[in-house]
């Protein structure tokens, strides 16, 4: 068993990194506000989880060819699965309760989970303010670089917070709903992909998919650290009472927009 700075002694079964506490703006593209967030120090997975992590915990095989690259394609449920069963073979409390379709995170957990997307940001731009931290070139595998599926992980330099392909590669799922006023339970991604240009490969670039979707491009990488109280429904920039807020539509829906309603 081994001490990882103070979050808990667990088996290394995923690298972190510590990410310090501090603040950022959220902006919301949409509504074109922004919000100011208060983040705790959480850790975040050193690499986007790879094959043989995978593998390790659903099989506890770490061989094959793509074992240093990203898992992928991986949807949404499979993660938050993946996640739990992780944090049993750590010793952890695992984060999250599933009910068929219906997942809840207790963020007084210590165990492996998806970061919120103020983590996710907050940890990407490990203290700068553009648009990437680093020449896209320098930093993420992208479309510019021409490749045909994700590379290994770690293959260009980390970001100051000591993280590696924050940008770039696969695609990242975060664990806050896109909209639910206007997406329904799409969940959000960050990051970037192979395959994207560079206006997609940024700090503040998000998308949104159903979280049941099988993507190519898409992969994910763990948080982990309890920051907030047992039973506590909002912590690091998210929070289910305002999920329901915004899903809270009165008067004539616009065309396409499709509320969560079960909230």
């Amino acid at each position: 068993m081994n001490s990882d700075d103070g979050v808990g002694t667990t088996r290394d079964v995923v690298p972190t990194v510590p990410i310090p506490a501090g603040s950022l703006a959220m902006r919301d593209a949409r509504s074109e506000s922004s919000r100011h967030v208060v983040l705790q120090p959480f850790h975040l997975g050193r690499t986007q989880t790879t094959f043989a992590q995978w593998s390790a915990v659903r099989t506890g095989d770490t061989s094959g060819a793509a074992a240093d690259s990203p898992v992928h394609p991986v949807t949404w449920f499979d993660a938050i699965h993946w996640c739990n069963e992780a944090s049993a073979i750590a010793g952890l409390q695992p984060a999250y309760e599933v009910h068929g379709r219906d997942v809840s995170w207790d963020a007084g957990a210590d165990g492996y989970r998806l970061p919120t997307e103020a983590e996710w940001e907050w940890a990407a731009r490990a203290g700068t303010s553009g648009a990437r931290y680093g020449p896209l070139e320098d930093i993420a595998w992208s479309a510019a670089d021409g490749v045909y599926g994700p590379q290994p992980v770690a293959g260009k330099p980390a970001n100051d917070f000591g993280a590696f392909d924050m940008i770039g590669n696969v695609w990242e799922w975060c664990w806050d709903y896109a909209d639910t006023a206007r997406y329904g339970d799409y969940r959000s991604l960050r990051g970037g992909g192979w395959a994207d240009e560079q206006w997609s490969c940024r700090a503040s670039v998000r998308r949104g998919s159903a979280p049941d979707a099988v993507l190519e491009d898409v992969g994910f990488r763990v948080a982990r650290g309890a920051v907030g109280a047992l039973g506590v429904q909002a912590a690091q920039g998210w929070s289910a009472a305002a999920d329901r807020r915004r899903a809270d539509i009165r008067g004539p829906r616009p065309v396409g927009w499709t509320p969560l309603r079960n909230l």
